[in-house]
């Protein structure tokens, strides 16, 4: 058995598309939850109705943030579930799978296979998918036809100190060695084949343990700077994160939860976008696998929208969000 968990708040047309590719693609034996941060309650009731075998459990913070939502509030989308997060990991599997309502599986994937693989060789996570990054593509082949290692050796790794002062840059030690030439913009991106936010098959201790110090806010530093401990203490193990040959999952660069992630300076509002597609989904009129296996067409989003200045400024807000991920290397086609 794999626990499939996933992040949830406020678009329930996307959770109803991650829903919709886990049951087509996804094979063996597992459970499913929700995760949920303050999706409006009619709305998490008609995800239950079309997908009756998932469970859903709701944050300390549900009730206060569903209560922004209905009265068209801001929404801290800073603040975060980490303690319903850590809670239901430490009850999930052995193995367990994290993603978030804006991801979907595009193919087949049989998670009693990839399991067994890792129990065998002790591996700690496998990438599913990897936003179409060049330096993720990169691994060795195994037996299994379905997976491949990642070659660590040249990821600096050492114990908590060390690591605590490298990534954050204490007593000035990654800008001493950035000045000898040996680190240099590219070191850091090289410890995020050790984690996987939205895409991961996790041994469940080790996502514990890159998560352990995380208390209501995201830290990626943190969580890296624990990943390379973690390395440095299984340094023997070759086979220790793993990624599928090809991708499997995909996201979207087009949706937004809140207004507090993605700013880019124009006028477009995430909470009416989602407040619209929300409404339209839940009345019949939306279709969640549009175009699916790619993501759903910016064209078909704005048959809902309800204005030309509001389509326009949607249209500039997509370019440049999709402009940002294309230049750190993500694939946003």
């Amino acid at each position: 058995m794999t626990s499939i968990l996933i992040k949830s708040f406020n678009r329930p047309f996307y959770l109803d598309r991650c829903l919709e590719s886990i049951f087509l693609n996804v094979e063996g034996n597992f459970s499913v939850s929700i995760l949920d941060d303050g999706t409006p309650k009619k709305y998490l009731d008609r995800i239950k109705e079309k997908h009756p075998n998932v469970n859903i459990r709701l944050s300390e913070h549900y009730e206060e943030k569903q209560k922004l939502i209905d009265e068209q509030k801001e929404i801290d989308g800073f603040t975060i579930p980490v303690k319903l997060w850590k809670s239901e990991v430490e009850k999930s599997t052995d193995y367990v799978l994290v993603t978030e309502d804006d991801v979907w599986f595009t193919q087949k994937v049989n998670l009693d296979e990839l399991t067994a693989e890792m129990k065998k060789n002790k591996s700690s996570l496998i990438h599913l998918g990897w936003l179409g990054k060049k330096d993720m593509e990169s691994a060795e082949q195994s037996d299994h036809p379905m997976i491949q290692y990642y070659d660590l050796s040249d990821v600096f790794s050492s114990n908590q100190f060390v690591m605590d002062a490298l990534i954050y840059n204490k007593f000035k030690l990654f800008s001493i060695l950035y000045k000898l030439g040996l680190v240099s913009n590219k070191t850091k991106t090289k410890y995020w084949k050790l984690n996987s936010i939205l895409m991961g098959l996790w041994q469940k201790e080790y996502w514990l343990y890159v998560w352990k110090d995380s208390d209501g806010k995201v830290d990626e530093k943190e969580q890296l700077r624990n990943a390379a401990v973690w390395l440095n203490r299984n340094k023997k193990n070759k086979k220790l994160i793993a990624k599928t040959a090809d991708e499997r999952m995909k996201t979207t660069f087009q949706s937004s939860a809140t207004n507090s992630y993605h700013k880019y300076g124009n006028e477009f509002d995430a909470n009416r976008f989602n407040r619209l597609i929300n409404e339209a989904w839940y009345k019949g009129e939306f279709d969640p696998m549009q175009n699916y296996p790619a993501d759903i067409e910016s064209g078909y989003f704005e048959k809902f929208l309800e204005d030309d200045a509001q389509i326009e400024n949607f249209r500039k807000w997509v370019k440049k969000f999709k402009e940002v991920y294309s230049n750190i290397g993500a694939n946003v086609n």
